[in-house]
């Protein structure tokens, strides 16, 4: 593990910044229709960002060595490994809010924006409360493996049988807002004036609403985007402790996360399509959580009594690149129920 600042000049977070802006530039540029995203056209997409990311581990190896690049590499694929379930469980709300396809993407567009805000802020205070002392690092371990531990005891139970009408975002929106509860389009708020044009449409003729005048409403995609924001924030708080874990160095953290967070809207639609047959996967990201928590403890141990077990940068790479192809290989030689009756 990395446990010094590899001290990165200005030119190489420059190059970040701008193809972090570019990215983001494309993908609202090239996302900006309420169409459904097909499962080859977030394949593509999928690949795209994939490339990218890769382009940017070419760029530390050129300028600043292989370590570097295996550092940058093995944060990019935990996050997007772990991102997995967070993803699932955002399949859970969107299907509990009943959101259209159309809009989905737009939902992640700004989950997305969250996601980055948020990790940044995560990632400055995660790595500021590591000069604390090695302790920390065990605090992050503990905290990591219980979450592991918890997923384990979960199971395979159905994320979409939960109900998230008193969810704390859900109760948040409701407390600033009333809520019209029927979709108006893809807005997130809408006028007195479009609440009382929807009623006058002929299939809601049955549909009984008392409307305030002068009044803003939220409508479900508020609601929904507000839930699954409150969700990513939980995540990140195992997320970052995991990046973390590789390197010290705040730029390999959040550019790591930063580029596998790009991808992540596109990677939705193809695992939506896959996830009936990749049974396995939620073993791979409970499986590199128990990992990261032992990486995380050898450190803070070595720090703390000198005992010379570490485990390197390029081991952490070929352990969540090898996990992460097992459990891909192990859903499709073991299918589970739901695979066999597809």
């Amino acid at each position: 593990m990395q446990s010094d600042s590899l001290g990165f000049p200005p030119e190489t977070t420059a190059v970040f910044v701008v193809v972090a802006v570019a990215a983001l530039l494309i993908d609202i540029l090239a996302h900006r229709s309420h169409k459904p995203i097909g499962l080859k056209s977030a394949s593509l997409w999928t690949l795209f960002w994939i490339a990218v990311s890769l382009a940017f581990a070419g760029f530390l190896y050129y300028h600043h060595g292989k370590e570097v690049a295996s550092l940058f590499l093995t944060g990019y694929a935990l996050e997007q490994v772990l991102s997995v379930d967070n993803l699932f469980v955002i399949m859970a709300i969107f299907a509990w809010f009943k959101v259209p396809d159309g809009y989905r993407h737009r939902i992640l567009y700004w989950g997305v924006i969250g996601a980055i805000v948020f990790r940044g802020i995560f990632v400055v205070i995660g790595t500021s409360l590591l000069a604390l002392g090695p302790w920390v690092e065990m605090v992050f371990a503990v905290v990591i493996l219980w979450t592991a531990i918890l997923m384990m005891r979960a199971g395979n139970d159905d994320e979409e049988s939960d109900d998230y009408s008193d969810h704390i975002a859900n109760r948040l929106v409701r407390r600033f807002f009333p809520v019209y509860p029927k979709l108006i389009g893809p807005k997130f708020l809408v006028t007195s004036q479009e609440v009382e044009a929807d009623l006058a449409k002929p299939e809601n003729k049955d549909f009984s609403f008392k409307v305030k005048q002068g009044v803003r409403y939220a409508t479900p995609l508020l609601l929904c985007i507000a839930v699954v924001e409150i969700s990513d924030v939980m995540f990140a708080f195992d997320s970052v402790p995991a990046v973390i874990a590789v390197s010290r160095e705040p730029l390999i953290v959040y550019s790591a996360m930063m580029f596998a967070v790009l991808g992540l809207r596109t990677m939705y639609f193809v695992l939506e399509a896959l996830r009936k047959y990749l049974v396995h996967l939620e073993k791979s990201v409970i499986s590199l959580l128990f990992f990261v928590a032992v990486k995380l403890a050898l450190n803070s141990s070595d720090h703390l009594w000198h005992h010379g077990y570490n485990i390197s940068a390029m081991t952490s790479l070929y352990v969540v690149l090898g996990v992460l192809a097992l459990g891909i290989v192990a859903s499709f030689l073991f299918p589970g129920k739901k695979q066999q009756d597809a």
